[in-house]
């Protein structure tokens, strides 16, 4: 059995809480919500670097040793490691055998499914990526595998049923569409730097 590990859980936990303090105030500055802010990329691959170490030392740190809010702290960081595709896929190889035994909710292998299979292009599963539409402005799922069946994906993985998606809004002004479809375009440029492939 084991056994909680305090340290960790203490650790794993700091790490989550420079990531959304690093996060509020570039919001707070307005910053946020463009391309990949250095400050926040920073924090992200700082803390990728140091939850490698660890898994490398105990494994992936599931709730029988670093708590619920450790485990989902780990979580965290390795669903902010945009930049690193290889460790996002080992790390969700390790989260499906956690779960699979018990040792983590299913729903946190669900969301890093869902952005793994997001950035490669490929629809997703669970409906947890959500990004702003062009053509309005309004925040959608990204595309859907079943959109039939997502609701029962969903609570099989311990979920709750997908938001409402928005009624299509009125067309926003060019600038703004412009706006819109120059950051994706970034971020696919980003991405495919990174070694994401589409």
């Amino acid at each position: 059995m084991a056994v909680l590990n305090e340290e960790l859980r203490a650790e794993l936990i700091a790490m989550r809480e420079e990531d959304l303090r690093v996060r509020k105030e570039l919001v707070d500055r307005g910053e946020l919500g463009g391309s990949y802010v250095p400050a926040m990329e920073a924090v992200h691959i700082k803390n990728a670097a140091r939850l490698r170490e660890l898994i490398a030392q105990l494994g992936w740190p599931a709730e029988d040793i670093a708590g619920k809010d450790g485990a989902e702290a780990a979580w965290l960081v390795a669903q902010h490691a945009i930049g690193e595709p290889d460790f996002q896929k080992d790390v969700l190889r390790l989260l499906r055998e956690c779960a699979a035994s018990g040792r983590t909710p299913e729903w946190q292998a669900a969301y890093l499914e869902d952005r793994i299979a997001m950035y490669e292009g490929r629809p997703q599963r669970y409906g947890s990526q959500w990004l702003d539409d062009p053509r309005d402005g309004r925040l959608r799922p990204w595309t859907l595998a079943e959109p039939e069946r997502v609701n029962e994906l969903r609570a099989s993985v311990g979920l709750g049923p997908l938001p409402p998606i928005p009624e299509r809004g009125p067309d926003l002004p060019e600038d703004q569409r412009r706006a819109i479809e120059e950051n994706v375009q970034w971020w696919l440029g980003w991405l495919s730097s990174k070694g994401w492939k589409k």
